[in-house]
């Protein structure tokens, strides 16, 4: 049974408003009654489609978000490719929502969508589609502390690139799942995979140099944390100067721009106080005798 949109009472048989389809009502005493609130959402669906679409190109995400309780009925009976496109919408209006308010709800609401847009890209076998939303997904989940489910979207995301020759998501991929280990403290695990994620930029497809630069940011995080120096050394200067040609290319300085700066300083650092040590030890044991060497380790 279901309950009356104005009463509340429950019935077998309800009356529906004739042009949203959406109110239910006992009959027209309670349609009438809640006709003044009812309006301003009593449109056809046609009218709902182009207010969506008027919405969307203005970016007006709170007025895109009034509209998603009609989603289901805007994808009715649709193509997928339809689908796909209204499924994008509403995960980019919640995405543009989260990065103002930090709510937890959009975050939960954007892999809902997110998920559901990679199986309709399946089904039209739009492959790397498919993968690059999978890895989001994943990055979303991370985000929420999800991290076994991220790891099963990666996994599943570098299976396609695997499959269908995309290298873009095996880098993608590999870098998520090279983070996730790192994280948790499984560090040989994670400096290989984000090794292979390396390997996997030069042959990427289209533009690398943001790929680039968070694989080069995560790689040489994850070696100063495992002490791997000798590693690290020969990828700062790549990454200052990608990081360098990206800010370039924006105009203005880039996040990675400043973070690249901050490594090779940490880098610097790292490397005056290995030199120094070595400077002492070979005054203190260049001229010294096996026994003058003990009397100073005494001392």
């Amino acid at each position: 049974m279901s309950s009356c949109s104005e009463c509340g009472k429950q019935r077998a048989v309800l009356m529906r408003c004739s042009r949203c389809k959406q109110g239910s009502y006992c009959g027209a005493e309670c349609q009438n009654t809640a006709w003044k609130g009812h309006k301003k959402w009593c449109l056809s669906l046609t009218d709902v489609v182009e207010k969506l679409n008027a919405a969307n190109l203005r970016e007006d995400w709170g007025e895109v978000l009034k509209w998603e309780g009609r989603m289901e009925e805007m994808m009715e009976r649709q193509p997928d490719d339809e689908c796909g496109f209204i499924l994008e919408v509403f995960a980019n209006a919640h995405y543009r929502s989260f990065n103002s308010t930090g709510s937890h709800d959009h975050s939960l609401s954007i892999v809902r969508l997110k998920t559901r847009l990679a199986d309709v890209l399946g089904r039209m076998q739009r492959f790397r589609d498919q993968g690059e939303v999978m890895c989001g997904i994943a990055e979303k989940l991370q985000t929420i502390g999800k991290t076994q489910e991220a790891a099963g979207y990666f996994q599943r995301a570098r299976k396609l690139g695997e499959e269908h020759g995309f290298f873009v998501l095996e880098c993608t991929s590999c870098l998520g799942l090279g983070h996730l280990a790192s994280s948790e403290g499984r560090n040989e695990e994670g400096l290989e995979l984000l090794r292979n994620a390396l390997v996997c930029v030069p042959l990427c497809e289209g533009d690398v140099s943001e790929i680039e630069l968070r694989v080069l940011h995560a790689f040489t995080d994850a070696l100063f944390e495992t002490h791997a120096i000798d590693e690290v050394e020969p990828l700062v200067a790549r990454y200052r100067e990608a990081a360098h040609a990206e800010s370039d290319k924006q105009g203005r300085p880039c996040f990675y721009d400043f973070y690249s700066r901050y490594t090779s300083a940490r880098l610097h650092e790292v490397l005056s106080t290995c030199t120094t040590r070595v400077e002492i030890h070979f005054t203190l044991m260049g001229p010294c005798t096996l026994q003058g060497r003990w009397s100073l380790s005494q001392v």
